[in-house]
């Protein structure tokens, strides 16, 4: 007679992965391999970005107050008095009826707090200008430490490094970065049903769907994947495999086999290693209900759901926190139907999102748990709480993206 789950909260058990996992290291590396690593400390800027004061454009550098007034009809003149050289400290300053040509990105020279664009300006001979249009101070000029200023937090531990980021630190001279370590996880399927993608299926059987999906959900989390393969229903190759992959990473994944049953050998498996003990079996959660973890000497090992759709999004409300994921990134959006949803119980639903043009829409993809291509048509989850009852059409939500 099988035993039915004792099914515990989602962030009870989040809690309880959290408590059992091995603490996150730093290492630091190259700011050139740093692209969607994970910072491991605040980044603190230590000077002023840009240091000294640049156009925006190509035209004149002046004092503001001399070109009050200017227009078209009325232009004001300046006199030329020198040029400015790219990457060059300006020689001369600007007094009062004074101008210089200057680049885009050239250093503003003393005196000089505003540049005129070149379009809006005329020569007449060597030495003097005709402005066409007035400017304000500091109109088309970035001042000292507008980027960034000396002391001030650019980037906060648990960022994930876009290339963008990658760029700003460039700025900031840090040619190293202390990031979070990369966390090994082992990745096993088993199931007698299942079988290598190069293998044609008979009758009774799929493909690995989760050995790939869930690897390639563990790198974009920013672990670092080992995939062991298929394992069928058998008591002796399952333990040695789970053995083989807590010796060898912090985390391992198992998916299939953690459902009640007669067949199902994952539990025991589990169980039968050194030091072993349960943390729970069976959230209360939707999809993904049979998930379950046990803690092992050196680290974790999480059975998720064999189907593709619960094992990934399992993952992603429990396993990806884990591996040094920074906040995720959520949307609003405005849901298009109503989502039935039972108290007690946390439900996951995925949408679709559609922008109308006015707002943003969350359209609920519905599909069974063992459908592939339920994920693929969807940008990411709603959750309900615990102990709501549904949501109703029209409603804001907020959208977690995959």
């Amino acid at each position: 007679m099988p035993e039915f789950f004792k099914v515990v909260r989602c962030e009870d058990a989040l809690a309880m992965l959290r408590d059992n996992f091995p603490h996150q290291r730093a290492e630091e590396i190259d700011l050139s391999a740093a692209l969607n690593r994970v910072l491991a400390r605040d980044i603190v800027g230590q000077e002023d970005i840009p240091g000294f004061e640049r156009s925006t454009v190509d035209g004149y550098a002046v004092r503001a107050r001399d070109t009050f007034g200017s227009s078209e009809s009325m232009p004001g003149f300046l006199t030329m008095k020198g040029e400015v050289v790219m990457g060059e400290q300006p020689e001369f300053s600007i007094r009062e009826g004074w101008c210089a040509w200057i680049p885009t990105g050239g250093m503003l020279p003393p005196g000089a707090d505003a540049v005129v664009m070149v379009e809006h300006t005329e020569r007449l001979g060597e030495d003097t200008v005709l402005v066409n249009r007035p400017v304000g101070p500091y109109d088309n000029v970035i001042r000292v430490g507008e980027d960034a200023r000396k002391g001030e937090t650019i980037f906060t531990q648990g960022h994930r490094l876009r290339p963008q980021d990658i760029g700003v630190l460039a700025a900031l001279g840090l040619n190293r970065v202390e990031v979070v370590a990369s966390h090994r996880v082992g990745i096993i399927s088993s199931g007698d049903e299942i079988v290598p993608i190069t293998c044609t299926p008979n009758i009774g059987q799929v493909r690995d769907v989760n050995s790939y999906s869930l690897a390639a959900a563990v790198e974009k989390a920013g672990g670092t994947p080992r995939v062991y393969g298929v394992i069928p229903d058998n008591m002796e190759l399952l333990t040695a495999t789970l053995a083989k992959a807590v010796r060898e990473n912090h985390l391992v994944i198992l998916s299939g086999g953690s459902s009640i049953g007669q067949r199902d050998f994952s539990l025991k498996a589990m169980l039968s290693l050194p030091e072993a003990s349960m943390l729970f079996h069976g959230v209360a959660a939707r999809p993904g209900k049979p998930t379950l973890a046990v803690r092992v000497d050196g680290g974790l090992i999480v059975g998720l759901p064999g189907h593709p759709v619960a094992a990934l999004m399992m993952f992603e409300i429990f396993c990806a926190p884990l591996l040094g994921t920074a906040a995720m990134r959520r949307v609003r959006a405005t849901l298009t139907a109503n989502v039935a949803s039972q108290a007690g119980r946390d439900d996951f639903v995925r949408v679709e999102l559609i922008d109308d043009g006015e707002r943003m829409l969350a359209n609920p993809v519905h599909g069974k748990s063992g459908l592939v291509r339920v994920m693929s048509s969807a940008q990411g989850y709603v959750h309900i709480p615990y102990e709501k009852q549904g949501i109703k059409a029209g409603e804001p939500v907020l959208v977690t993206l995959f």
